[in-house]
């Protein structure tokens, strides 16, 4: 009796969780009513050739055989209910190991296929988000976002010219794509192991001088295919990254600054974004050279079509600016008809931004782009833990409220407190979107 009911158990458990197929968003039912029509169309015509047996075909011995099989002695209604119902359980039946077998070399294991599934339709129906910055902080957003859409465009810039990224730069003739790598090691869906290969930097005592491999793979797709656009683009397929990485341009551009050292001594003029930070003094200004660099037009074409644009969070000099000093990008950014967030840094950057509170991103940004452009300023209000030497809280002008609308939360990474924790700041995001707009996305819990 109790194997009796063990059976019926597990019988009950497996239609339950098959039945999760026909969950609404799937994709499943309208697929699975095609089959049903094809079936049934099927039946028809084996019914019809049933029915001119039985009509034409002399008495022999065999027709008894068919007439029971096709259970002739029940009422017609009961006939169909069985026949149809065990058609239908074989369909079922089917499709369940026809998708197990598909799909199985291409599910993580221990990851539910239905999960899964689920999953990704959330994610491809999810907002389309486009990021502008550049180091360390935009990837550290794309890696929260990620679990919510994966119509994500981050727009990087390439003025980068120190490290392995400046030196293959010098040497390749290639654009800088220390910036590009990060994010797009962020964005990729196996980040456990294929980002930390791409991430993976050679010691200066192999002779590669402290290159990173993903540095040496884009450089060397961008010498194969003859293009660097279409080496990101490769990069992006070896990684199977959820959305796009794209250069603010495609121009060779130095990054300059104007650094007051002293009120009563002119300025002094400092080139190169690795320098600017080692120069002692107060930003009053950058610029690229040539200042009149046209943008790549798929990042322009990303920002017409946005629902929301995200600025930040990033060095505010040596990784937002690049990007917004490109002509046509602040442009579109003005035209777009986007929601505009801009994510203020936790903590200050010495040599760049020291002393800097939220207020004074803002003000150096809207004064490098003639005006206004955000929507709405999301910024860290935790002050507490370890920070590096010479950096301190950046914290929110008393009367900032006053001129923006501002949302503050504890933002900070626990492990790195003057860095933003992803999924926090993901969350925040899209929290204060969806309050906008309307509930749009849904959170991967697959992480």
């Amino acid at each position: 009796m109790r194997a009796k009911e063990n059976f019926f158990q597990r019988g009950i458990k497996f239609i339950r969780e098959e039945s999760r197929w026909l969950t609404p968003g799937l994709g499943v039912k309208r697929w699975l009513a095609v089959i049903l029509a094809g079936t049934t169309l099927l039946g028809i015509g084996f019914a019809v050739l049933v029915l001119d047996v039985y009509r034409t075909a002399p008495d022999t011995w065999w027709l008894p055989i068919l007439s029971f099989l096709s259970l002739r002695f029940l009422d017609r209604t009961l006939r169909a209910v069985i026949f149809g119902g065990l058609g239908i359980i074989f369909i079922m039946i089917g499709i369940w190991g026809l998708n197990h077998s598909l799909l199985k070399p291409f599910i993580r294991p221990g990851k539910d296929i239905i999960d899964t599934l689920a999953q990704h339709r959330r994610r491809e129906r999810g907002p389309r988000i486009v990021t502008i910055g550049g180091g360390t902080g935009l990837a550290s957003l794309l890696r929260g976002l990620k679990n919510y859409t994966s119509n994500l465009t981050a727009i990087v810039t390439v003025a980068d010219d120190g490290g392995s990224s400046g030196e293959l730069r010098n040497r390749m003739g290639v654009l800088p794509p220390g910036d590009l790598r990060n994010c797009l090691a962020a964005l990729s869906t196996n980040e456990a192991m294929m980002s930390q290969i791409f991430q993976y930097r050679f010691a200066d005592s192999t002779g590669l001088n402290g290159h990173n491999l993903g540095n040496l793979l884009i450089t060397a797709l961008a010498d194969i295919t003859g293009s660097f656009e279409e080496a990101i683009a490769e990069s992006g397929r070896v990684l199977a990254v959820q959305g796009r990485v794209l250069p603010s341009t495609l121009r060779d551009v130095k990054l300059s600054a104007e650094i007051s050292k002293d009120a009563t001594k002119p300025s002094i003029k400092v080139k190169g974004e690795s320098q600017i930070p080692q120069a002692t003094g107060k930003i009053e200004r950058v610029w690229l050279e040539p200042s009149n660099v046209m943008a790549f037009p798929p990042a322009i074409q990303a920002i017409l079509s946005a629902d929301l644009i995200i600025i930040g969070p990033g060095s505010l000099y040596t990784s937002i600016m690049p990007n917004l000093l490109v002509p046509d990008i602040a442009e579109a950014i003005r035209a777009s008809k986007a929601m505009k967030f801009y994510i203020c840094n936790v903590a200050t950057q010495p040599g760049e931004t020291d002393g800097y509170s939220c207020a004074d991103h803002l003000h150096a940004i809207e004064k490098h782009v003639n005006g206004r452009i955000f929507d709405l300023v999301i910024c860290n209000n935790q002050f507490d833990g370890h920070l590096p030497a010479n950096s301190d809280w950046v914290k929110p002008d008393p009367d900032l409220k006053q001129q923006y609308a501002i949302y503050c939360t504890s933002l900070v990474d626990k492990s790195n407190t003057w860095r933003h924790a992803s999924d926090k700041l993901a969350q925040v995001v899209v929290d204060l979107f969806q309050e906008r707009t309307g509930p749009l996305v849904g959170k991967d819990e697959s992480k």
